[in-house]
């Protein structure tokens, strides 16, 4: 099954099962400020992170660095600060962790430690044959 197609339809089941375990532990109307809170307080922070990158990004262009993780960086926070104004504790929750500097950088080791072990595991060898014209006349 494609992925994509399984998270546009388990992200929204899985939402609902949480808003449903929520609710009935901390009831409805609790359980809607709870969600409006959250997007408050995580669009505040996903603000001031990205000003924040935002800086560290002019200062190393400044001292003429090439500011990739700044950009990777600013691209997490855009991608958090959307998975905050989504309704939903787990949407939140995996918002949260791309916000939090601590988390993100946790989570870029691991995902380019994964994209250099794919980088050396791959045969740079081009196999090629040398055809001379002079000899086909």
């Amino acid at each position: 099954m494609n992925s994509f197609l399984l998270l546009f339809i388990g992200l929204p089941v899985l939402e609902i099962f949480l808003f449903i375990k929520v609710g009935s532990k901390v009831g409805a109307l609790n359980t809607i400020i709870l969600i409006l809170l959250t997007a408050i307080i995580g669009i505040y922070y996903a603000k001031v992170q990205g000003i924040k990158t935002l800086k560290s990004g002019i200062k190393n262009l400044y001292q003429n660095k090439m500011p990739a993780y700044e950009i990777i960086s600013g691209a997490s926070i855009a991608i958090a600060a959307l998975l905050l104004i989504v309704p939903g504790f787990l949407t939140d929750f995996l918002g949260f962790l791309l916000l939090i500097p601590f988390t993100r950088k946790i989570l870029f080791g691991i995902t380019f430690k994964n994209k250099k072990d794919n980088l050396k595991n791959q045969d740079n060898t081009i196999d090629a044959e040398v055809v001379d014209k002079k000899d086909e006349l």
